[in-house]
């Protein structure tokens, strides 16, 4: 391995046997650990380092390079420093072991994302340990608790101490892997220029108590909340074909009558319901689609007892412009007869967000990723999941979600790994990507 290789490898080693996990609870996480472990790498480069604690254990590292030129474009290069729980008997190696085997280095947070965090870092210090001053300021921020919504990381930062993290633009997860496309004209690299909203919500069923040993006829909470889960399964709302998606059909270069298909809700429909390619079928309906899973049951207090509540929790995933109002319509929609039944609670109404495609940052990674992917082509994309990214673009933030990975990194087996077992990430791309954020500092903001 060269110098940089080394230096990456290394500190991500470090953040994953760290074992930042992060169950949710305010107790678990202790990111506080990774961001010892990032102070003390980038202590003596020349940064100005701040800790934000707003809960014992839960630090946020930022770390500031001001830039000459108080006109010039700022930028902040975003980590997290978080990993989601593990299933031990699911993994073949260690999951906090940071093993390397045959060129992969193995570990919860290999791929998300401390891969990128650790990058970062490196990049950002080689570059203020060099005396080169940049003209815009560059900002290292490595966020607690992204796993959980943020609260105790970049929401918390963006809402009580936005001077510190507030830029022009801002990176952080996820893109940058070579699609899967039908394309002549080479590699197409994604770049996350939004995400979809999150709508979670709780149902609650009403029956009537009653004893175990006689069901005939009774008004029975679980078989109901069974058929309310059948129905929002069974579920179809209309395909939606937005400006991301045809800025994605725009440039993807793909065949004519690909194109056309992709750009029509009812062809979109019978492609993903017919086509044998269960991945992109998934990826396609989520960009294309508001998605509806019930995924948490709970009800009864005895196995004689009839019962008379249960609780359903759904996962809805929005697209741009949709609204609880117009979740809640869905939900009766989906529910039909049943809607007098329940009750519905948000639990969490988490808008969908979007950055302009056409800025200088954006050129900026194209160019760059071009140089260090002959041949290749960045392309907007949407990410079905979600990311800190959304806290940044509200406060008036163009953020995008990327980084560059090696062909040995398929796409599907990038897609699979985020909380998934056997985490892995190959050591040519951590090396691109630190060549990724070092060549994007000087270029973008030197």
């Amino acid at each position: 391995m060269d110098t940089t290789t080394d230096e990456v490898t290394d500190l991500l080693q470090q953040l994953i046997r760290n074992a930042c996990v992060n169950d949710g609870t305010p107790e678990s996480g202790q990111e506080s650990r990774n961001a010892d472990v990032l102070q003390s790498y980038l202590d003596g480069a020349g940064l100005d380092m701040q800790r934000y604690e707003p809960v014992p254990g839960r630090a946020s590292l930022v770390a500031r390079f001001e830039g000459t030129d108080p006109k010039a474009p700022s930028l902040v290069l975003m980590g997290h420093t978080d990993v989601v729980p593990v299933n031990v008997e699911g993994w073949r190696e260690d999951p906090f072991g940071a093993e390397i085997i045959d060129g992969m280095l193995w570990g919860r947070g290999a791929v998300d994302m401390l891969n990128l965090t650790a990058s970062m870092a490196v990049a950002t210090k080689r570059y203020a340990a060099s005396g080169t001053r940049p003209k815009g300021t560059l900002i290292y921020l490595a966020g607690a608790d992204e796993e959980a919504h943020g609260v105790h990381g970049a929401k918390w930062l963006v809402e009580y101490e936005p001077d510190a993290v507030l830029a022009d633009y801002l990176v952080t997860e996820s893109g940058g892997f070579r699609m899967p496309l039908p394309s002549a004209s080479g590699p197409k690299l994604p770049i996350m220029v939004g995400e979809k909203g999150t709508y979670w919500c709780r149902i609650r069923v009403h029956g009537t108590p009653g004893h175990g040993s006689m069901p005939f006829r009774t008004d029975n909470a679980l078989i109901k909340a069974a058929e309310v889960v059948r129905r929002i399964g069974e579920y179809r709302p209309e395909t939606q074909i937005g400006d991301v998606w045809n800025g994605f059909l725009d440039q993807a270069d793909l065949p004519p009558e690909m194109t056309a298909m992709l750009r029509d809700p009812a062809s979109v429909r019978a492609f993903v319901e017919s086509t044998d390619e269960l991945g992109m079928a998934r990826m396609v309906h989520a960009l294309t689609h508001t998605t509806f899973a019930p995924t948490v049951m709970h009800g009864g207090v005895k196995t004689n007892v009839i019962p008379d509540t249960v609780d359903l929790e759904v996962d809805i995933r929005t697209l741009p412009g949709q609204r609880g109002e117009d979740l809640r319509a869905m939900l009766d929609d989906a529910i039909g007869d049943l809607a007098g039944d329940v009750e519905i609670a948000a639990v969490g109404d988490d808008p969908s967000t979007a950055s302009p495609a056409d800025t200088p940052f954006f050129e900026s990674l194209a160019r760059i990723t071009s140089k260090l992917v002959p041949g290749s082509a960045m392309i907007p994309f949407m990410i079905a999941g979600a990311t800190d990214a959304r806290f940044f673009r509200r406060a008036g933030v163009t953020s995008y979600g990327y980084g560059l990975f090696s062909e040995r990194l398929s796409w599907s087996d990038f897609a699979t790994m985020f909380h998934d077992d056997n985490e892995q990430v190959d050591l040519e791309s951590l090396d691109l990507t630190t060549q990724l954020w070092e060549a994007l500092i000087d270029d973008f903001l030197g």
